[in-house]
């Protein structure tokens, strides 16, 4: 097959979404799915859209398939992951003009008919990213795939923010801009996660908008997601991402924006602090996330700054500051102290501690603190994870009998345009 040059850019028709909006290539990055990359390409063509598709070292001749086709094609020589793809993708889309990048997934699991619904979408944001919010609600959905999306969805809450019905689509479209001015970390599944969080940190906002998807029967769907090493990634990138969200250093910001996480009033003004903390709205498993925050932060040995700590992390990770402060009340002195002293002393000598007299209690002060540290580490998060439980189960008992919805929080707004 004779490849088109990556220098030469598609053909570009009438723009959809207007002749006033950005101009719109749509990629299609590819990994091993010939059998449905022409239907999707000559879908994102009736579109009247510019097309490029990114071959991420296909071995299965994923470009025969569209050779006859007027679009642009791009190959990388080996795989390296969706996030090198579009990153490439992005590379080509400036040097051809194009402001907007259209993302669509190779697999047939999105129609491109829907492209009209996120240009129009973005119309009245831009620069902003936009999600196509995939309607879960289709025969043959993989449990495991809704399971993702949740878990997906409440980490990048506490990362950057803003709640997301669905984190995961591949239906997306992008400004080049910031696509090309951004610092990545992730080339692989895992980039689609961090590349939302980072817009919100850069002042883009998100918004979600519903589309149609199609998932095909067990037997005959192809995916490439690796449940250890894609797993470990996602992991990994979380624990990032969580870690700089907590650090007090500015985001790059690349855009105007609302900041991610706006000062709280002073607490020289009560009355406003107080009203900010009750002003925010959580899900039963935020709730649920800022007890565990609390507890593991109340049962740490910092008594003269715990409340500060609790507060801080809170805002930084956008949960509830009141049931958080509230639950580290669980770990007052001296109950839990003397379970994280006696576990720590238990796990240093092997035996527990059994002499309480001055010398043990003040001339050795600092042993006892290092042993309620180390105890603190393994009665905190486990004790957090028991009130965490017991609160999802309530709040949500709570809410189910005053007649609220059981899916408030991140899948309440899946069928809304959403912004940041």
């Amino acid at each position: 097959m004779k490849e088109a040059p990556a220098s030469t850019p598609p053909p570009v028709p009438a723009r959809p979404g207007g002749a006033a909006f950005p101009k719109t290539l749509a990629v299609i990055p590819v990994y091993n799915h010939a059998a449905t990359l022409r239907q999707v390409a000559e879908g994102a063509l009736a579109q009247g859209l510019a097309v490029l598709v990114v071959d991420d070292g296909s071995t299965d001749g994923s470009l025969d398939a569209v050779a006859d086709l007027p679009i642009g094609r791009h190959r990388l020589p080996v795989n390296r992951g969706k996030g090198r793809a579009i990153l490439a993708a992005a590379q080509l889309a400036r040097a051809w003009g194009f402001q907007a990048m259209l993302t669509i997934d190779a697999d047939g699991q999105h129609d491109p008919a829907d492209a009209g619904e996120l240009l129009r979408g973005a119309a009245s944001a831009w620069p902003c990213i936009v999600i196509g919010a995939r309607r879960m609600d289709t025969l043959n959905v993989p449990r495991s795939s809704l399971f993702g999306r949740d878990f997906s969805n409440f980490w990048v809450r506490l990362e950057c923010g803003q709640t997301l019905p669905d984190t995961q689509s591949g239906y997306r479209l992008y400004p080049v801009e910031f696509l090309q001015r951004s610092r990545f970390l992730s080339r692989r599944y895992t980039f689609e996660i961090e590349v939302l969080v980072r817009g919100r940190w850069a002042g883009l906002p998100v918004l979600s908008t519903p589309v149609s998807v199609y998932y095909p029967p067990g037997g005959e769907r192809v995916s490439h997601f690796h449940k250890f090493k894609d797993n470990l990634r996602l992991s990994c990138l979380h624990t990032f991402l969580v870690t700089r969200s907590l650090i007090p250093w500015p985001h790059r910001r690349l855009f105007k924006g609302e900041a991610v996480a706006p000062p709280l009033p002073s607490i020289f003004h009560p009355v406003r602090f107080f009203q900010a903390l009750c002003g925010e709205h959580s899900s039963a498993v935020q709730l649920a996330a800022a007890v565990w925050v609390g507890i593991f932060l109340g049962a740490l040995p910092i008594i003269p700054f715990g409340i500060a700590a609790i507060v801080y992390a809170c805002h930084r990770l956008h949960l509830n500051k009141l049931a958080a402060v509230g639950a580290s009340n669980l770990c007052c002195a001296p109950f839990v102290p003397f379970l994280c002293i006696e576990l720590g002393h238990y796990l240093i000598h092997g035996s527990f501690w059994s002499e309480f007299n001055r010398h043990t209690l003040l001339e050795e002060l600092h042993r006892r603190l290092w042993e309620w540290l180390l105890g603190s580490l393994l009665i905190g998060p486990l004790l957090g994870a028991a009130g965490a439980l017991l609160t999802y189960a309530l709040v949500r008992a709570l809410r189910r009998g005053k007649g609220g919805s059981a899916a408030s929080g991140p899948d309440a707004v899946a069928g809304k345009v959403q912004a940041g």
